[in-house]
């Protein structure tokens, strides 16, 4: 095909691998070329099923932070009940953060629901253990109240039950937080499957029952795939980095190109840049 060019490397990071120590000794992985042509300008984006933490550490060393952007975030899309999915972040980008970080993945939270999902004035959660102002570790305290002060349209605390109902458009926590919440969500989802799987291949009625479903079936599947929804951004990168599951499949490889694709086309880095800038002329 005329659209696709291969780009010979010979060095593979490993998921085990120490990111930082593996990206400045492998750089002729395609993890770190990938970046590279990212941040010279012979690609728009780049997309890594890789080592997420070399594929971050990559991200900042070969194309840096937007100004006014502390820390990268590592951000998702939820399916809900809802039916309406919700964007979560961060999801393992970093384990601790500050409050004023916080505040800044609700600003990039935002910007992306509203551009990429196409939500009107998307509603803005923060990840806690109760709704109330007073709940919640001293990051989440302490956030609350500059997330309230922000523009973004902030509903105050959500607690972790309520996320897969689509309380909120967006969620911000800290990595740690995110990142057992998805973890948690992929584990209850993959083993809803495997109970429902063993339960319509018990019994000969079951089987029947289950012929009656399976359009609907494949309609909920479809709906909770993450292949679906293609891969997780690095919000607050001046490069367009797509990260993908681990686990990606043809159709995940296929969504994530779409995505970057969307992101490049709609300048969200650019929006982010200008966000930015504007909260810190009125602080």
């Amino acid at each position: 095909m005329n659209n696709i060019h291969i780009k010979h490397t010979d060095e593979v990071i490993g998921t085990d691998e120490e990111p930082v120590k593996a990206v400045k000794q492998k750089k002729n992985s395609s993890l770190v070329t990938a970046t590279r042509m990212v941040k010279e300008g012979e690609a728009d984006a780049c997309i890594s099923a890789g080592n997420t933490g070399a594929y971050m550490t990559a991200g900042l060393l070969m194309t840096g932070r937007i100004k006014g952007i502390e820390r990268p975030a590592l951000t998702i899309i939820l399916p809900t009940a809802s039916g309406r999915a919700t964007v979560v972040l961060d999801v393992g980008a970093n384990m601790d953060a500050k409050p004023e970080h916080l505040v800044q993945y609700a600003m990039m939270g935002s910007i992306y629901a509203e551009k990429i999902l196409g939500y009107d004035r998307p509603s803005v959660g923060l990840l806690s253990v109760g709704t109330e102002e007073s709940k919640g570790n001293e990051l989440t305290k302490k956030a609350f109240p500059l997330i309230k002060a922000s523009k973004v349209n902030f509903i105050g605390n959500v607690e972790g039950r309520d996320v897969p109902y689509g309380v909120a458009d967006v969620i911000v926590c800290d990595g740690f937080s995110g990142n057992v919440l998805l973890k948690v969500t992929e584990g209850v989802v993959g083993t809803i499957f495997d109970l429902l799987k063993k339960e319509f291949t018990s019994t000969f009625t079951s089987k029947m029952g289950a012929l009656l479903l399976k359009p609907g079936l494949k309609r909920f599947k479809k709906q909770m795939d993450y292949a679906e929804y293609g891969g997780a951004p690095l919000l607050g990168l001046k490069g367009i980095c797509i990260k993908a599951h681990g686990s990606s499949n043809a159709t995940a490889i296929k969504n994530a190109i779409g995505q970057a694709r969307k992101f490049v086309s709609l300048d969200v880095n650019e929006l982010i840049k200008k966000e930015v800038q504007i909260e810190e002329e009125t602080e």
